[in-house]
């Protein structure tokens, strides 16, 4: 069996496997074809590839594999091997069409953003290894952008108190920002929808943001869920009292499959003091501003927000280590001591991942979303 690695296109750092994980395979009885210079933006050097015992090849040879690797929808070759896989994070509920474009061309497409958030998962979660490091790039961002310091310092010429930094959301990225901010010295309140993260939120030292009448989130695997209006307008006055005093907001709430929830209106914005910094991790989602720009940095009032859904990209040798071990343990699931293909969609792993097989959409909530 052959496996596939594409080089990303940029601004993409990253890359799917990384020469370790190809020793891995290699040793699986698998062959492995590395497009030339798909490692370099994350400082992996042809060589250290063919020393792992891939091959290097160019796009048109990739695109004959029995497995392709790629991290975006866009970088998908049109022409593939009839029956062919195709591994990424595809995000399948905002690209039905592509979905069902692929399922007519008879492909098999494993989307691996779409792993059950289950203990047996927890070692090919791509979302969590990928949103750690954005976390902690985005408080780096931050301090770096921020015109005063993080921590408090007393001198000789007077006291300069610490940063108050608010996080919204406490999943991965968020957990990660805590740390990250109070490592630096930085005072930090959070914000989240799922009151089960509360105990996690003050183990790290933080503040948590209380709102009662949450929407239960139980049943969502982690993830946040939709709320009601009402909760949303007790969400929004109480936010705004600890933003109205805060440094900086590290913004990372999203629902899978929806718009970002917009949790910062242009007025609390507009009550947070000059030099004031936002990091807006939900900017590829519409973000969680109503002045937040995807890939742009906006100035409003002496405050700064950045929006930036692809922070993981900031530490592409890292970045690319973790996401490689993710698909490692995945394809593990899929193929055979002899180096084969084995597709059992009796797994819980192997069914949650799968978005087309066979000439159809077998993701039931794309499919669904596609019928409607």
């Amino acid at each position: 069996m052959n496996i596939g690695v594409l080089k990303e296109a940029a601004p993409e750092t990253r890359v799917s496997l990384s020469p370790e994980v190809v020793a891995a395979l290699v040793k699986m009885k698998v062959n492995v074809w590395v497009e030339k210079g798909a490692g370099s933006s994350a400082f992996l050097p042809d060589e250290t590839y063919e020393q792992a015992g891939a091959k290097l090849v160019d796009k048109a040879t990739i695109a004959e594999a029995d497995v392709i690797l790629t991290i975006h929808t866009e970088n998908v070759p049109a022409v593939l091997k009839q029956q062919a896989i195709i591994m990424g994070v595809f995000q399948p509920l905002s690209h039905g069409p592509q979905m069902q474009q692929w399922a007519q061309k008879g492909l098999t497409v494993f989307s691996l953003d779409t792993i059950p958030r289950t203990t047996r998962a927890q070692s090919m979660d791509v979302l969590s290894s990928q949103a750690n490091i954005a976390g902690y790039k985005a408080v780096l961002l931050a301090a770096s952008s921020y015109c005063r310091y993080f921590p408090m310092f007393m001198t000789a010429a007077g006291s300069i108190p610490p940063a108050k930094v608010v996080v919204l959301g406490a999943g991965v990225a968020g957990l990660q920002a805590i740390a990250t901010a109070k490592r630096l010295g930085a005072v930090v309140e959070v914000s989240d929808t799922r009151p089960a993260v509360k105990e996690e939120v003050m183990s790290l030292g933080a503040k948590f943001i209380e709102v009662e009448g949450a929407a239960d989130a139980s049943k969502a695997g982690g993830y946040a869920v939709e709320q009601s209006e009402d909760f949303k307008q007790r969400q929004k006055e109480r936010l705004a009292e600890s933003i109205r005093k805060s440094d900086i907001v590290i913004s990372t709430a999203q629902i899978p499959g929806k718009k970002a929830p917009v949790l910062l209106s242009t007025e609390m914005i507009e009550s947070m003091r000059p030099g004031s910094v936002i990091i807006d991790l939900a900017s590829a989602t519409g973000g969680n501003t109503e002045l937040t720009k995807d890939n742009e940095t906006v100035q409003h009032k002496g405050v700064t927000i950045i929006g930036n859904s692809a922070l993981a990209a900031c530490a592409p040798a890292d970045a690319s280590k973790l996401y490689a071990k993710n698909v490692l343990n995945f394809l593990k699931l899929i193929i055979n001591q002899e180096g084969e293909l084995q597709l059992n969609f009796e797994d819980d792993i192997v069914k949650g991942t799968v978005i087309t097989h066979a000439g159809q959409i077998v993701n039931e909530r794309v499919a669904s979303l596609l019928h409607n």
